[in-house]
C-alpha cells in the first residue's frame, strides 16, 4: 500500500526539487526572500513553512482543477488559487505569530508572485495528477527551505552571535576580542553565502551549464 502511495517515481519527483533541480541553487529562483528573511533563523523557518503550505496546496488544487480550467485564463485561475492560500497563511501568522509576521513584512504576501510557486503550477500541476503534484510541491519547497535554513543559521550565528535568539558565542570569546561579522546582517552577506552554496552544490553534483 505504501509503495503505491510513495513509489520510486514519486521519490524521483521529490529528489528533483530537493537536489537535482533545486529551485534556488539550480534555477536561481526565490532569491529576494532568501536575502530578505534570513537575518534570523526563526524568520527563515516561518517563511519556509508558509511557502511549503502554499506551494503544496496550490499544486494539489490546481492539479485537481486542471481539466476544467480554460487555457486562456489558466494564469488568472492559478493566481486566484495561490493568492487565496497566501491570504490564509498570512492571516494565520498575524493571529498566532504576530511578532514574526511583522518581521517578515510584505514577504509572505509576495509568495503570490514567487516564481517557484507559479512555475510549479504551470510546469507540473497543470500536467500531472494531484498526488504527484503534491510530491513536486513538497520537493521544491524542501529544496527552497534547506537553502534558507542554511543561510539563516550562518547569518544569525556569524552576524549576531545567536541562534534562534539564544547566544551561541561564549562571552569569553568576546572578551578575547571576537567581533561579530557585521556584513552578515546585510544583503551582501546573504549574497556571499548563497554564492558559496550554489558553487558547492553545482561542483558536488557535477552540474554543467548547457549553452
Amino acid at each position: 500500500m505504501m509503495s503505491g502511495f510513495f513509489n520510486k517515481r514519486d521519490k524521483k519527483i521529490v529528489k528533483e526539487g530537493l537536489w537535482d533541480n533545486n529551485p534556488v541553487t539550480f534555477q536561481v529562483l526565490g532569491i529576494c526572500s532568501a536575502l530578505a528573511v534570513t537575518v534570523q533563523l526563526k524568520t527563515a523557518l516561518v517563511m519556509c513553512g508558509a511557502l511549503t503550505f502554499v506551494l503544496c496546496m496550490s499544486n494539489v488544487v490546481i492539479s485537481s482543477l486542471r481539466n476544467y480550467i480554460p487555457g486562456k485564463i489558466r494564469i488568472i485561475v492559478q493566481l486566484s488559487v495561490i493568492s487565496s492560500l497566501v491570504i490564509l497563511a498570512d492571516q494565520f501568522l498575524k493571529a498566532y505569530m504576530y511578532d514574526v509576521s511583522k518581521q517578515l513584512s510584505v514577504f509572505v504576501g509576495l509568495i503570490i508572485t514567487n516564481c517557484i510557486v507559479m512555475g510549479r503550477a504551470e510546469a507540473f500541476a497543470m500536467q500531472n495528477p494531484p498526488l504527484k503534484s503534491f510530491w513536486d510541491g513538497l520537493g521544491n519547497s524542501f529544496g527552497y527551505s534547506v537553502i534558507l535554513i542554511i543561510v539563516g543559521a550562518f547569518r544569525e550565528v556569524l552576524g549576531s552571535g545567536t541562534l534562534m535568539g539564544f547566544p551561541v558565542i561564549p562571552e569569553a570569546a568576546y572578551q578575547a576580542g571576537y567581533v561579530n561579522c557585521g556584513v552578515m546582517v546585510l544583503a551582501p552577506g546573504a549574497f556571499f553565502l548563497l554564492g558559496a552554496i550554489i558553487w558547492a552544490q553545482r561542483a558536488f553534483s557535477g552540474y554543467v551549464e548547457n549553452n
